[in-house]
């Protein structure tokens, strides 16, 4: 009897954090934000232990061999907790990375209002140099991961932008849903071209370069 009111008492505070999750999220804002962006301090911990867990594997194993058993076990929760936050390990992936992400924007004070150009050649910046150090440590370990870390950049790209220019676009304008997508995507697309390159210029020029082509996309004309 006493087992069976704890393992009640489990399954009450993963609903009650569940629930809590979907309170927090809009969803306008994207499915990044209601897998990775929550409120409640236990919650938070518990996904910090995760993403901790991954990064500590990925120094000694590629992520193509890592298991959800490996991560659960590292960061000495068991495999339901695991669940009850990430419906995988891509999910984690992609969570980790845009949490380093933001992490690196909001260290650098970035925040774009929508109009400024110097917040969005710091975004286009911290695009640049971010991938330019994941490629330094990730480039043995496996293609599987690529397609993660990009959604979760251009994901963390895409919500700041939004934010922006939700305050400032013109009620007749393309939807700023829109903008912001497109925006974040040929941001992504030109900084991974870029750190691609041989003998590639400075990320300082680099960034000039992509806000003269981006620009003119988060000023979109009113719809005819």
């Amino acid at each position: 009897m006493q087992q069976f009111e704890r393992e009640l008492r489990k399954l009450s505070t993963v609903m009650d954090a569940a629930t809590q999750i979907r309170e927090v999220t809009n969803p306008a804002d994207g499915p990044e934000t209601a897998v990775c962006q929550v409120m409640d301090p236990r919650i938070r911990r518990t996904r910090e232990l995760l993403q901790q867990a991954l990064a500590k594997l990925l120094e000694s194993k590629e992520f193509e061999k890592i298991s959800v058993h490996d991560i659960a076990a590292s960061a000495t929760v068991n495999r339901a907790t695991f669940y009850a936050h990430y419906p995988d390990k891509f999910a984690l992936l992609e969570c980790m990375v845009g949490a380093r992400f933001q992490a690196l924007l909001d260290a650098r004070g970035v925040v774009f209002d929508g109009s400024c150009q110097g917040a969005l050649s710091a975004i286009v910046l911290g695009v640049c140099d971010f991938l330019a150090e994941s490629a330094c440590h990730s480039a043995d370990r496996g293609r599987q991961m690529e397609p993660h870390m990009e959604a979760a950049v251009v994901a963390v790209v895409r919500r700041m932008l939004l934010n922006g220019l939700r305050q400032n676009q013109p009620e007749d304008a393309v939807s700023p849903e829109m903008v912001a997508a497109t925006a974040s995507w040929a941001i992504y697309g030109a900084a991974k071209e870029w750190s691609r390159t041989p003998n590639r210029p400075a990320s300082e020029s680099m960034a000039q370069t992509v806000v003269h082509l981006v620009a003119p996309i988060l000023h979109s004309a009113p719809l005819a």
